[in-house]
């Protein structure tokens, strides 16, 4: 059966590129807080790991959303760690970096969600796709106040 909710296929699709964009994004930085959690170590392992546990929780659940959003628009979202991996705009951490270094790495993360999330706005808005476009003004929000965050333990 066909879909017929409003918006062309052809915004349909630019917006599901850009939303798996945004979940290959959300996988990465997922992976990297979620493995800088079980490695941190020192002086400030007790607040991070309790605050990287926090993290990658919320981008858990973020990554349902994201994904059932592009199957809304119809589209097959990406679920594999090599369609991440050409997707995503965030670099993998293969080793265990001390923790400013992880929290250096996280700022860069999130604020690289948040441009993508960004983009998918633009594009969510463009289409009238008011429910894409929610999506990517939490995600924004999410990642932008988790910068902020962050940067401020380096302060």
């Amino acid at each position: 059966m066909g879909i017929d909710i409003g918006i062309a296929k052809k915004d349909r699709e630019a917006i599901a590129k850009g939303l798996s964009r945004l979940l290959a994004d959300s996988y990465t930085l997922y992976l990297k807080t979620h493995g800088f959690h079980w490695n941190i170590t020192g002086s400030m392992f007790n607040s991070l790991h309790l605050m990287f546990e926090t993290q990658y929780n919320e981008l858990w659940l973020a990554l349902d959303q994201i994904a059932e959003r592009i199957r809304s628009l119809d589209l097959a979202a990406p679920a594999s760690g090599a369609q991440f991996a050409k997707l995503s705009s965030i670099k993998e951490e293969t080793g265990v970096p001390e923790w400013r270094d992880m929290v250096a790495q996280l700022v860069e993360g999130h604020e690289t969600v948040a441009r993508t999330a960004r983009e998918v706005f633009q594009l969510a808005d463009k289409a009238s796709d008011q429910p894409t476009a929610d999506l990517a003004t939490q995600r924004m929000q999410a990642h932008e106040k988790t910068a902020w965050m962050l940067r401020s333990l380096l302060a």
